[in-house]
């Protein structure tokens, strides 16, 4: 029997200030045990998804069931409904403020975004009190933002942004390596001989990514396909559609990026914020 989801979906975040009512069976008929057989036989899929999917925990399971019963026995009421899809809104607006705190501030537990003023933004949008259109809030946001993650992400991985300058200023004056306006590095393994291409052509190249201490974190040398870079939409870092469109078909270079040219102030995972990065490029199309 499939379970019906739409049971568990109806009660999510449902916590009023009324008691827990005392709803007792009345199995006059057979369709009476059916539904109350159906409600016994989904408790403990709705259990488990009390727990697991909305975090609720087991000991606060009186107030869980005290929710449920207002969505559903009041579910008639237009005003009760509204308030209780409010109160559903409402935790996502907590998870909201919750992974916005963990861009701006990071790994920073002591830190914290005031979900009122999230709040009073939301009411003011949604009565049309605000100054601003919504827009244009957009684009605040936005504008505030990075600056903020920018700092947040500097106080944790300052030390690895210095170790990627330090990189370069060294591989700068080494044999071979060219240093462009941008401050990407290349040095010429192997020149090509075939053309360059142009703002629209299709790039196939051999690669391996390294971190400075040597990590590689990406290579695609023992695949058959080569990687294709369309340089109309390349969708690839700022620092290898500046390389690619200097190398010539049959050319592998060593290319060294920097972070503001590749990844920046985002954690890649094995890419931590702000690295430098190598790249072996041959280019065979």
């Amino acid at each position: 029997m499939k379970k019906l989801m739409f049971l568990a979906a109806a009660v999510a975040a449902m916590m009023v200030a009324s008691c827990t009512k005392n709803v007792q069976a009345d199995l006059k008929a057979d369709v009476d045990s059916l539904t109350y057989d159906l409600g016994v036989g989904q408790a403990d899929g709705l259990k488990q998804y009390m727990t697991m999917q909305l975090g609720v925990d087991s000991t606060q399971l009186d107030e869980f069931i005290r929710g449920m019963q207002e969505g559903a026995l009041n579910d008639a009421d237009p005003k009760q409904n509204a308030y209780l899809k409010g109160l559903e809104v409402g935790k996502q607006v907590q998870q909201m403020i919750k992974g916005l705190t963990q861009e701006v501030y990071g790994n920073d537990s002591t830190k914290t975004l005031n979900v009122n003023n999230l709040l009073a933004g939301l009411t003011d949008g949604l009565k049309g009190t605000a100054k601003m259109t919504s827009q244009q809030a957009l684009e605040s946001f936005e504008n505030r933002l990075q600056p903020l993650k920018e700092k947040s992400m500097l106080e944790q991985y300052g030390d690895n942004k210095k170790a990627g300058e330090d990189y370069l200023a060294k591989n700068a004056k080494a044999e071979g390596v060219t240093t462009l306006k941008s401050g990407v590095q290349y040095k010429v393994l192997t020149p090509g001989a075939g053309p360059l291409p142009t703002d629209s052509t299709k790039v196939e190249v051999k690669y391996e990514g390294k971190l400075i201490d040597g990590t590689v974190f990406d290579s695609n040398l023992e695949r058959e396909q080569p990687f294709t870079v369309d340089l109309k939409t390349p969708h690839v870092i700022e620092g290898w559609v500046e390389v690619l469109k200097l190398m010539p078909v049959g050319a592998k270079w060593e290319v060294t990026i920097p972070q503001d040219k590749a990844y920046g102030s985002q954690n890649m995972g094995q890419i931590k914020p702000f690295s430098t990065l190598i790249f072996t490029i041959e280019r065979k199309k």
